[in-house]
């Protein structure tokens, strides 16, 4: 009996070791990671973008995030005033906008429409086959992650702590992006994304 309830106890360990392996509440990439590479993926401007493409800047901002959602969408004007304040020609970051989602509003041709009419100051890509979000754990709209010089994963979560932007007291990934510049650590690493779900698409078995 004794050996059965140690066998439990040591199975159970070993369950728990393996869960917390990933982040707080992601559960494909903790903080400190390398971050997952992506290649060619088209975007609203007409070109194929990379990681590989943003070398020259300190920090890269990638945010998981689509047309078809409320939340994602009031988003759009703080993403935008981020990427202008923070890039541009001599900026020290590039922020990159993904959507995977494959429903009406969210196709490259729509996202290309709306980056026009918005005016858009950062690249806006699209990835039909859902590999990027799926090697991040990206599960909702928007979802940000911030890459250190290294690409290294130092913040994922939530832009800031509230969807009313009047109301935002912390802004985690601008936070992430001061702290890192002076050596340090982000003050909060990781957070729960609120929006919509990332639309994946139901695999067949």
């Amino acid at each position: 009996m004794r050996l059965t309830v140690a066998t439990v106890i040591l199975t159970g360990l070993l369950l728990l070791s393996s869960q917390v392996s990933a982040g707080e509440y992601n559960q494909v990439l903790s903080i400190g990671d390398a971050a997952p590479d992506w290649k060619d993926l088209p975007g609203t401007d007409g070109k194929k973008h990379s990681l590989a493409d943003y070398k020259s800047r300190d920090f890269v901002v990638l945010v998981f995030t689509c047309a078809s959602c409320d939340t994602a969408v009031e988003y759009e004007d703080r993403i935008n005033d981020l990427a202008k304040r923070l890039g541009g020609e001599k900026g020290k970051v590039s922020v990159v906008a993904v959507c995977v989602n494959r429903v009406k509003g969210d196709l490259l041709p729509d996202l290309t429409e709306r980056a026009k009419e918005k005016g858009f100051g950062f690249d806006y890509l699209y990835d039909e086959s859902q590999k990027i979000a799926k090697d991040y754990g990206a599960i909702s709209t928007p979802e940000f992650y911030v890459l250190n010089r290294d690409r290294k994963l130092i913040y994922m979560g939530a832009m800031d702590d509230k969807t009313d932007a009047s109301k935002v007291e912390k802004k985690f990934v601008e936070d992430a992006i001061a702290a890192s510049e002076k050596g340090h650590p982000a003050p909060v690493a990781e957070t729960l994304a609120r929006g919509c779900r990332v639309r994946y698409a139901r695999e067949r078995k």
